[in-house]
């Protein structure tokens, strides 16, 4: 939900400074490798997550990286891998949500011991920021992407759970982004993110609630009140999710994390509402659906 026009448009580009054709070529190409993976071969999408997730890893370790803040990369994603992998093993497993949870949990306090451990090696000085720095990277976004593998572990409605999660917080940089556009006056937060108002959320919150309604209805067959719910709570998260990334990048002084996807900037870029608003739509499937 970036909205508010940038100080001079470039050719090809929207108010915003996106190059839309491009971001939405983009979009419509990630959309397509996910539906396939998804539906196709369930493994394959966790390999596809596991790729994103490990590319914004590495954008985030590299942004610490040009501060002086040291992260072990290599270690990091082993354990980022590790979690992904445990939480779908561990609930296809079991055929439970809650075991997968066991194991997720568990891997990462295990990663976190052992980088702990890895950074004591490389000696005493910085060693709190430095591992510090490490552990919110275990956690952001490593951590919290391991529930869409809870998600996609389900046995009966895996993929259509993944697609109600996704489709939903997509909706609200959509419905955020041309709500802006035409009718974005009142800045939300400036001093972070001087680009998002008001008028942007009421369009992200009315895309997210619609979204959710349609498909917890046509693909999960329950009530469509619970997605309207489900589409209100993932419009806050999403946007919490993406003042949080515009706070590390203005406190790292970066613009973007990377420029892997043309249109959207980096991974990380696309990544932060999304990991802030899996948890709450885990916990809100897992109880109402």
């Amino acid at each position: 939900m970036k909205v508010g026009p940038p100080v001079e448009p470039v050719a090809g580009s929207s108010r915003t400074g996106r190059n839309l054709p491009v971001a939405v070529a983009v979009g419509l190409a990630l959309a397509v490798v996910i539906i396939a993976s998804l539906y196709f071969v369930k493994v394959l999408f966790l390999a596809v997550v596991i790729a994103a997730v490990g590319i914004g890893v590495t954008e985030l370790v590299r942004s610490f990286e040009a501060r002086g803040i040291t992260v072990p990369l290599v270690p990091v994603l082993a354990g980022m891998t590790a979690m992904l992998v445990g939480a779908y093993w561990g609930g296809e497993v079991t055929g439970s949500a809650w075991g997968g949870t066991a194991w997720l949990v568990g891997v990462f306090a295990m990663t976190v011991l052992v980088l702990m451990i890895w950074r004591m090696f490389q000696g005493t000085e910085n060693y709190v920021r430095d591992i510090t720095a490490t552990i919110l990277v275990v956690v952001y976004p490593s951590l919290l992407a391991g529930f869409v593998a809870l998600l996609l572990a389900d046995p009966d409605q895996g993929p259509d759970r993944v697609v109600v999660f996704i489709a939903t917080t997509a909706a609200s940089d959509i419905g955020g982004y041309f709500a802006g556009i035409s009718l974005g006056r009142h800045k939300m937060a400036p001093v972070i993110s001087p680009k998002k108002t008001w008028e942007g959320f009421a369009g992200s919150a009315l895309a997210c609630m619609a979204v959710g309604g349609w498909l917890v209805a046509w693909l999960l067959k329950d009530d469509i009140w619970k997605g309207v719910l489900i589409g209100a709570v993932v419009v806050v998260f999403a946007t919490l999710g993406d003042l949080v990334e515009s706070v590390i990048k203005r406190d790292l002084g970066v613009k973007d994390m990377g420029s892997v996807l043309p249109g959207h900037g980096g991974m990380m870029d696309r990544l932060d509402s999304m990991v802030a608003a899996l948890i709450p739509v885990w916990v809100l499937l897992t109880l109402l659906v």
